[in-house]
């Protein structure tokens, strides 16, 4: 089964520590809000950060690709839209659209590509050494790599 369009939606309200001097969400929070959202999309599609490190499987982050639209503050609520943008074996990458629940607006979109190591750091092809977790992956990507 293929599922082209699949996006996990991720909510969580802006904490009053997340917000900067000016009373506005800082920047770098966003990229944790990039992970959360991730690991929240690895679970719900049964290939969590657990089980993958239980096989030894480590997948760093090489790239990030942020771009702010509007301010978040204290109390607001996003909505976190992530997909699987690509795949292809030994590299991966998100996208993230993130919007504040209040006004419906996109305050954030973003994309992190990541690859797959050991826990020595060596490269690890998944569809050749792990065809079930490749299986997963190709079911849920929405643009293969060529």
């Amino acid at each position: 089964m293929k599922n082209q369009d699949f996006i996990v939606k991720y909510s969580r309200s802006i904490n009053y520590y997340e917000t900067d001097k000016m009373g506005i969400t800082h920047h770098s929070n966003y990229i944790r809000f990039m992970e959360e959202s991730r690991i929240y999309y690895l679970e719900t599609i049964n290939c969590n950060y657990n089980l993958m490190e239980n096989l030894g499987i480590i997948s760093p982050v090489i790239s990030i690709n942020c771009d702010y639209k509007l301010p978040t503050t204290f109390g607001d609520k996003i909505i976190i839209e992530v997909e699987l943008s690509h795949y292809n074996g030994v590299k991966f990458e998100f996208s993230y659209k993130m919007i504040n629940e209040k006004d419906s607006k996109v305050v954030f979109v973003g994309s992190s590509c990541h690859c797959f190591t050991s826990k020595s750091g060596k490269p690890i092809i998944i569809k050749k050494q792990y065809p079930k977790i490749d299986e997963i992956m190709k079911n849920y990507v929405t643009q293969k790599d060529t």
